[in-house]
């Protein structure tokens, strides 16, 4: 990021100031910033600040996200699709694309639930009282089978090459409606991909998902132990006064805008972010509701009290990752202790936000990479393989039809065979629902016009509301 600077304004004293206020924010590094670059690919009106709120394509259902990731990939046929033949023909031996061996039934019973009667399994006691919000997409299916590659790809679009984050693309179209914060927050990331999960790639850093570990204390203040507020907003102002002396010299220099820039945001954040995920203001209820006073649900439902938080502060795109969800063995003690950690937390996240009028324009999805084979996957039937062919997610709020249950796999729930969900459709009908055209978000890099779908992606109309 010292290259975006002049080299006559390079003292060591400017040095040790910008690690400082670099530190944690790494992804305001604005070194290929087009500080006026327009977002979505067409004529929008361009803004000083990258993270400044612009107009969507058309009129939005949604305005913001909550993508709970299961990372590992929970098993549909546990959880959200309920298959009758599978559990019929238990133990009998069966061979298909995704595995080969003995059918083994659902582990958990499925019942009917709210006025729609979405089938939802027994591991979701809370979250099934929320049935008629959820619109279940159990036709899903993606191109690979290995964690990684299916991770980067649900994150990205794309196996093969570094991409743009869904995030990032998100709060490259939209930017964000509180400039104190950041556009994109990822809590807990882990996993398989590591930052391309959360990553802006080619697209201008600003837009990088902001990494928050809340078990570890969230992001720590960018001051030195014996500086205040007040001596660090003089040290700024000072070098903001050389910065813009020399930008009045070189107009339009957007790494040195970008740079001007990066130290006032980072300045706001250090204070607005610690002060949004301080959850000591929650009353003993509300954090109750989220499961936060329950051992097995505490962690997951502090991150998703802090996501409600980001939410209404105004944050575009909020990521929480939970792992731990790759079952080869030990399926029906381990779903029981993931379930049982995020059950409590997500139907509390989904209350809170009904309360507060948030649900209908938030977006809340929530699933994994892939799922899992109708086959064991040894004796004792203690274990799935992995199944790229079909796999089941939800989604919440945000303009998309509740009680519904979109797509299915076949009999045994091991590939998709109606209403079928590709990763890039899936992406398609996130921007939709957000008022993004696919097809138009857009940003051209080494020659050529990139998106987030690649050349592909059809919206599933079927789900809008």
């Amino acid at each position: 990021m010292t290259s975006a600077i002049p080299a006559g304004l390079q003292t060591s004293q400017r040095r040790t100031l910008l690690q400082s206020v670099a530190a944690g924010f790494g992804w305001l590094a604005f070194q290929t910033l087009a500080a006026k670059t327009a977002a979505a690919g067409d004529d929008a009106v361009a803004d000083k600040s990258p993270l400044a709120p612009r107009p969507p394509h058309f009129p939005a259902r949604a305005k913001r996200v909550i993508f709970l990731f299961m990372q590992g990939a929970p098993s549909h046929l546990e959880t959200f699709d309920w298959k009758p033949e599978l559990k019929a023909r238990n133990g009998k031996t069966a061979g298909g694309p995704a595995s080969r061996g003995k059918l083994l039934a659902p582990q958990f019973d499925f019942q009917p639930r709210g006025k729609s009667g979405l089938p939802i399994s027994a591991l979701f006691p809370q979250l099934s009282q929320h049935a008629d919000d959820l619109c279940l997409l159990n036709g899903l299916h993606t191109s690979n089978a290995a964690h990684p590659q299916a991770t980067i790809a649900l994150h990205t679009g794309s196996v093969n090459f570094v991409r743009p984050s869904l995030g990032a693309w998100v709060t490259y179209g939209l930017g964000t409606t509180n400039q104190n914060l950041p556009g994109f927050v990822t809590l807990n990331p882990s996993g398989p991909g590591g930052a391309q999960n959360y990553g802006s790639s080619f697209l201008p850093a600003s837009f990088q998902g902001t990494r928050v570990q809340p078990e570890a204390g969230g992001i720590a203040d960018i001051r030195t132990p014996h500086q205040t507020s007040t001596s660090q907003r003089s040290q700024i102002n000072l070098i903001q006064e050389l910065n813009q002396n020399l930008l009045s010299k070189h107009p339009g220099n957007a790494e040195l805008e970008g740079v001007i820039q990066s130290y006032e945001l980072a300045f706001r954040m250090q204070s607005s972010v610690p002060e949004v995920l301080d959850l000591r203001t929650e009353s003993a209820e509300t954090q109750a509701r989220y499961g936060i006073d329950k051992k097995e649900s505490a962690a997951f439902g502090r991150q998703c009290l802090m996501a409600r938080r980001l939410a209404e502060a105004g944050v575009r795109f909020i990521q929480i990752t939970r792992g731990g969800w790759d079952q080869h063995r030990d399926l029906r003690e381990s779903l029981q202790r993931n379930c049982s950690a995020i059950d409590q937390p997500i139907a509390g996240l989904l209350a809170d936000l009904k309360d507060r009028d948030l649900l209908r324009d938030t977006l809340v999805i929530w699933g994994g990479e892939f799922g899992r084979s109708p086959q064991e996957q040894a004796s004792g039937g203690d274990g799935r393989r992995h199944n790229n062919l079909g796999f089941s997610m939800w989604m919440a709020g945000g303009g998309v039809r509740g009680g519904l249950r979109y797509g299915a796999t076949d009999e045994l729930g091991e590939k998709a065979v109606e209403n079928r969900m590709s990763t890039h459709d899936l992406h398609a009908t996130i921007l939709h629902l957000l008022g993004l055209d696919h097809t138009r978000l857009t940003f051209r890099y080494s020659g050529r016009d990139f998106r987030l779908t690649d050349v592909y992606g059809e919206v599933a109309n079927g789900i809008l509301s």
